[in-house]
């Protein structure tokens, strides 16, 4: 497992002044302690302005790619190199994005980069917004455990300034307060200890079962509509979305774990996606966990704001570093994003 960023990294301040927000809710919400710094590319400052140029679609569209394609190929790279695995070792790679849309799409972008054999099997999750990095997983999790040996690579890559809107509305300015560009790649296996495949190295988890929870009366309350004066798709999020999730997410997370056998006292590791402070706190209180349960899902919205799909995949790569899990620790994996939906899964860890 792996994460990567654009190099250029910014503190919410100089991004206030950089981008010319100035609309006094958005700035309230740069001076929120929940996010330090974000990864982005943005374009050049102008010299007498002190501020980015405007980006048009078309450059908005490069920078997507270009962003993509960098950031991508080295959190592949690097997921692959700690698996002691090349590119010719993944027999199926699944892309996930809704920063930006390419056809081919960035699964055919990744294969011709960085040489994936031919008879690669090649899928693209496109629009599912933050939830969906466990949309991604969870047919990948089923191919392993159809094909012994077969070695699966999840990529979710998000170049979230890519749909940055420049202009005064606090529907814009939430956006480009929140949102940094980021990209995590995680490699699956169907492992299971009869010498077929890569073994995993220590304590890596174990994916058990998935559990999904649509609430499709809030459909509309995080989308992509078009700005006709900007010329440009904008999102939108609702400002009650926070307690949308809080409300709901206690429901497939004790259906996941009472079809499991488990209650909620009996899980030892929360990766939560990092969808921002009040979607944390809001998750944090309807499922009961304490503050060091949400230590992880905080860091990487502190250094990083909120990357989509693949924020759950650095708090889980923070929680591995850790190496704070014992054999036959349980987890449990939590996003949730448009639809409105919440996605979810349970981790067993595994012995050294």
């Amino acid at each position: 497992m792996a994460s990567a960023f654009p190099d250029r990294s910014y503190s919410q301040e100089e991004i206030g002044t950089l981008l010319g927000l100035e609309n006094r809710v958005v700035k309230k919400l740069l001076s929120s302690p929940h996010i330090q710094r974000r990864h982005l590319y943005l374009p050049e400052e102008d010299p007498q302005t002190g501020r980015v140029r405007s980006e048009s679609a078309a450059e908005l569209h490069a920078k997507f790619r270009d962003g993509a394609r960098e950031i991508g190929s080295r959190a592949i790279r690097a997921a692959l190199d700690s698996a002691s695995l090349s590119p010719t070792d993944v027999d199926y790679l699944l892309c996930v994005t809704s920063s930006g849309f390419l056809v081919p799409g960035l699964s055919s972008l990744f294969s011709r980069e960085l040489g994936f054999k031919r008879d690669l099997v090649r899928a693209d999750v496109v629009g599912m917004g933050c939830n969906a990095g466990l949309n991604g997983m969870n047919p990948l999790v089923q191919w392993v455990r159809n094909h012994p040996g077969g070695v699966a690579l999840l990529v979710c890559c998000e170049i979230n300034s890519a749909i940055y809107v420049l202009d005064e509305t606090p529907r814009t300015g939430i956006v480009n307060s929140l949102f940094g560009d980021g990209a995590a790649a995680a490699v699956l296996t169907g492992y299971h200890g009869n010498g077929t495949g890569p073994a995993p190295s220590p304590r890596t988890p174990r994916v058990l079962d998935f559990e999904s929870y649509c609430i499709p009366e809030q459909w509309d309350a995080m989308r992509f509509d078009w700005n006709a004066a900007a010329g440009k798709w904008s999102f939108y999020l609702d400002r009650d979305i926070p307690y949308v999730i809080g409300f709901n997410i206690r429901e497939p997370v004790e259906t996941l774990l009472k079809r499991n056998g488990l209650d909620l006292s009996e899980v030892r590791h929360w990766v939560l996606h990092s969808g921002g402070g009040v979607v944390i706190d809001s998750a944090k209180s309807s499922l009961g966990l304490e503050e060091h349960d949400v230590r992880h899902t905080r860091s990487v919205l502190r250094d990083y704001g909120n990357i989509s799909s693949g924020s759950f995949l650095v708090s889980l790569q923070r929680l591995l570093a850790e190496d704070c899990a014992a054999a036959g620790d349980r987890g449990v994996m939590v996003t949730m994003g448009p639809g409105a939906q919440i996605e979810t899964a349970l981790l067993e860890f595994g012995s050294t």
